[in-house]
């Protein structure tokens, strides 16, 4: 097939990816220390608004069955808000009518191995593993800067992965693509604290194929999970228990280039 960036000759083509669009959170709710409170950032946080959403791949096709693919995925919330009742982040209280700056920051990168179990070159079913690495910035603060909690981490996930692409007579086609992990427990997870943790990125696509070279495409995509444990290691301030749990939907425009 030729397209505008790949030779039909060569066992090695390359497709890049972009979504814009609109993410709405669901819910969220989060906790620092087993003596913190439990924040909710929709009802409290200002997260009841929609925000800006992107998301960029870049996908190595070798051959007609394997397939590397390179994400990477901004997911930066930063709100105002006027508290309406005491916060306590980490043994430190954030007084009720306190004006707050928020920051939740949780982008993160994957890198994803799939195999295409549909020979076609225009349909696929794929299975494969992903391995996640967040990058974690969640900051509560006060508008004086005189209360200041700061919360920051990187580490990665292993994922499994799974996607799907029908094609119809008329150009048109629909997709589907999930991301998964769930663990709980002691030892599966390594810890010696009880941890629980789950990841879930889920979409439906339809789209229109406009040549070889151009895809464009609607998508639907819920995002959350999150995570239940205490860090042994954790420095202070606060016990280490953390406590996160966020649900999104967004809807996008995206393009495929090849």
């Amino acid at each position: 097939m030729v397209t505008f960036i790949n030779d039909p000759d060569n066992w090695l083509s390359f497709r890049g990816g972009l979504e814009l669009g609109l993410i709405d959170v669901l819910s969220h709710t989060i906790q620092f220390s087993t003596n913190g409170t439990e924040f909710d950032y929709v009802e409290e946080g200002g997260q009841d608004i929609f925000f800006q959403f992107v998301r960029l791949t870049a996908e190595l096709q070798l051959g007609s069955r394997h397939t590397v693919i390179f994400l990477i995925q901004p997911l930066t919330l930063n709100t105002e808000a006027l508290l309406t009742r005491d916060v306590v982040i980490d043994d430190l209280t954030f007084p009720a009518n306190t004006p707050v700056k928020l920051k939740y920051g949780f982008d993160f990168y994957r890198a994803s191995y799939l195999y295409d179990f549909n020979p076609s070159a225009d349909r696929e079913i794929a299975i494969g593993l992903s391995l996640q690495m967040r990058n974690a910035s969640i900051r509560f603060a006060s508008y004086d800067g005189s209360l200041v909690r700061i919360n920051q981490g990187v580490g990665p996930v292993p994922i499994f992965k799974f996607r799907t692409r029908l094609p119809f007579n008329n150009g048109m086609w629909f997709g589907s693509e999930i991301d998964g992990f769930y663990a709980s427990g002691k030892y599966i997870t390594g810890s010696e604290n009880d941890f629980l943790g789950a990841i879930l990125d889920a979409s439906l696509r339809l789209g229109f194929k406009m040549s070889n070279t151009f895809d464009a495409f609607v998508n639907l995509r819920y995002l959350g999970g999150g995570a239940r444990g205490t860090e042994e290691d954790d420095p202070g301030p606060g016990d280490g228990y953390t406590e996160n749990w966020l649900h999104t939907m967004s809807v996008t425009l995206g393009t495929y280039l090849r």
